[in-house]
């Protein structure tokens, strides 16, 4: 019997070396990009799929919910109105002029879309595992869409922020360009660790409860319920260090008119930035055990 050559091929689009011995395939999956850096035309030639996955994630978001897209005004307004009450009526937290419901409510509009999305990023890949494992893509649109499905909630509670600083008779300037600013510096925050954290979760499934714990102590640094003015001078540093603080006390100076804090707006791009090309660099460090590891 006559021997069969090797017969070897490379797909660079599909980033899979096929190797046929007899009839025997061996798959390999191997990316062909420098570790670290962002494969932007792959994911827009799968731009169909992510747009598909944002879709899915929202219909099932809102799916048999008798209320639909009116628990994204819900949920921000009941806690803004449980925060006007113990900790502007009953406890007195100084707002530096601002009404407490427009106060709380600059705090909790990032915040709260923050939070849901790294939560639902980061178990993104484990609720995708089935299509994770069968077929090739780019695995960063997986964690992507499910931060976009969450767009359309941050643009709302967004529009109704707008709208309680109109009521209140906010004066605005040139400070209300800065606005979208930080809706784009929220939206790739958001999107820097639910890539990390996406890849954490296959390889260490602890992350999924310990998360909401952290969240709760994150929530309570982020000066989302007090003024950055009550933090010590010589300690307001640390406060700088978590980037959620630059956005919040952009958004408030946006929308009130108050001075911008430049020092903290900065921090968070910086972070932002630095988070977004160390968060891509781990993932692609765990992509290639995805398929074992799930």
């Amino acid at each position: 019997m006559s021997a069969i050559n090797p017969v070897a091929s490379e797909v660079n689009e599909g980033k899979q070396n096929f190797s046929v011995r007899g009839r025997t395939p061996l798959i390999v999956n191997q990316a062909d990009r420098p570790l670290g850096g962002l494969d932007i035309p792959g994911i827009w030639a799968y731009r169909d799929l992510l747009f598909f996955l944002t879709w899915r994630d929202i219909k099932v978001r809102y799916k048999q919910a008798a209320m639909g897209a009116a628990w994204a005004i819900i949920q921000p307004l009941g806690m803004m109105l449980i925060f006007a009450v113990f900790f502007g009526t009953f406890i007195g937290v100084p707002t530096e002029g601002t009404p407490y419901t427009l106060f709380f409510y600059c705090g909790l509009t990032p915040w709260m879309f923050f939070s849901g999305a790294i939560t639902a990023g980061s178990v993104s890949l484990l609720n995708n595992s089935n299509l994770v494992t069968k077929v090739y893509f780019p695995r960063l649109i997986v964690p992507t869409a499910a931060v976009g499905a969450l767009l359309i909630d941050l643009l709302i509670t967004f529009v109704i922020l707008i709208g309680l600083a109109a009521y209140f008779g906010m004066v605005w300037g040139w400070g209300l360009l800065v606005l979208p600013a930080m809706i784009v510096l929220t939206v790739l925050l958001a999107l820097d660790f639910s890539i990390w954290l996406a890849a954490l979760t296959v390889k260490y499934r602890d992350v999924r409860h310990a998360l909401p714990f952290v969240l709760q102590l994150w929530m309570f640094l982020t000066p989302i319920v007090y003024p950055l003015s009550v933090v010590p001078q010589k300690w307001r540093w640390v406060m700088y260090l978590n980037p959620l603080t630059g956005i919040v006390e952009g958004v408030r100076s946006s929308l009130t008119g108050r001075k911008f804090n430049w020092i903290a707006i900065s921090f968070s791009i910086c972070i932002a930035v630095f988070a977004l090309l160390s968060s891509i660099r781990a993932f692609q460090r765990i992509e290639k055990r995805f398929a074992d590891l799930i």
